[in-house]
């Protein structure tokens, strides 16, 4: 049975972060609102628990795991970036963008593509989640909530709480997110490809024109 923690979503209670923060240290997996929807999160070392993400999702491993990030300072650790494509996550980040990188020796092999050695990487703007982090102390293992079998996002804490608390150690309620996933775009080949159109705008990006 999952715990739901109703937080405020501008200033959400520390005392609450502070209990889901342990729950996920403790190998949990959370629901928890961004900037683009809700989404699945967990310790990004605890295999166990990686391995019930992914069956959760409904995904195999060779789709991309995201990394929620709190700033580029912390993705840098975890991914190889050259300047052209430093320039272009500070327009990205924070925002509802998922960057697709060369994964660096601190990422498990596990979690990255199987074949390509890439992992993808957020820093989403959403203040709840940025206090998630902050008492997490680490990035976060995440992908977008899509329950297997459908195709749009969940956003409503209410119905994640009714169909996954069961499945899931903690909920935490922010209110609804937008009801759109990120916009990914792949960066490890040297010029960007967009794999998925979603919430990000590639104008901010200098990617569309016109």
């Amino acid at each position: 049975m999952s715990q739901y923690f109703e937080v405020h979503p501008d200033n959400p209670q520390p005392r609450l972060l502070k209990q889901a923060a342990q729950i996920l240290h403790g190998g949990g997996i959370a629901a928890v609102p961004t900037d683009s929807s809700y989404a699945l999160v967990c310790h990004l070392d605890d295999k166990a628990a990686a391995m019930q993400l992914r069956r959760l999702r409904g995904v195999d491993d060779k789709h991309h795991l995201t990394l929620l990030c709190r700033d580029l300072r912390e993705l840098a650790a975890y991914a190889r970036v050259d300047n052209q494509q430093y320039r272009l996550l500070k327009l990205g980040t924070p925002g509802p963008y998922t960057f697709i990188l060369e994964a660096t020796k601190e990422v498990p092999r596990r979690l990255s593509h199987p074949s390509r050695r890439t992992i993808g990487l957020r820093v989403p703007a959403h203040r709840v989640t940025q206090a998630l982090l902050a008492e997490f102390g680490q990035p976060l293992l995440g992908t977008t909530l899509i329950a297997p079998g459908e195709t749009e996002p969940m956003n409503d804490p209410q119905a994640i709480r009714e169909r996954f608390q069961k499945l899931l150690q903690a909920v935490i309620d922010a209110g609804a997110c937008p009801m759109q996933p990120t916009t990914v775009v792949d960066l490890s080949s040297g010029t960007p490809e967009v794999l998925r159109r979603g919430r990000g705008d590639l104008h901010a990006l200098g990617l569309e024109t016109g």
